[in-house]
């Protein structure tokens, strides 16, 4: 399982009703064709940043400009590529604002990032191919 953390500008509320709208089959959690599970995580009553490493949190701070409390997560089946439905969903998450952090770089992407395809440390968002190519290439897989 492959997970992304989303970050979306605005208020909770907001987005719950957003991902009513658009993913009304079920909710905890919503699916997207069975392959995309989306719930809220908090730090209150969640796991929120239970296992990130500290300074990936300073980074994620400075990108939003706050100390986010809550978050989408979204965890991607390992069957399929599914990058096409990971762009549909952050898409509609951050069309208002916010970032996602994905499982093979620290870095807050923006929608604009990931729309361009802008690459930074050799990944683009979503990269699970070119990060399991340099981490073969360097040894670390």
């Amino acid at each position: 399982m492959r997970t992304v953390f989303v970050f979306p500008a605005g208020e909770r509320p907001e987005t719950i009703a957003s991902l009513d709208r658009h993913l009304n089959q079920q909710r905890h959690p919503w699916t997207l064709d069975g392959n995309l599970y989306i719930d809220i995580d908090d730090e209150q009553t969640g796991c929120l940043f239970s296992d990130w490493d500290p300074d990936d949190v300073t980074v994620l701070e400075a990108a939003v400009e706050y100390h986010p409390t809550w978050a989408v997560q979204i965890d991607i089946s390992g069957r399929i590529d599914a990058t096409a439905e990971v762009h549909q969903m952050i898409e509609l998450l951050l069309e208002r604002g916010g970032v996602a952090i994905d499982d093979y770089s620290a870095h807050p992407w923006t929608l604009q990032e990931i729309q361009s395809g802008t690459v930074i440390d050799g990944l683009r968002f979503f990269d699970f191919r070119a990060y399991y190519e340099l981490n073969r290439e360097t040894g670390l897989s």
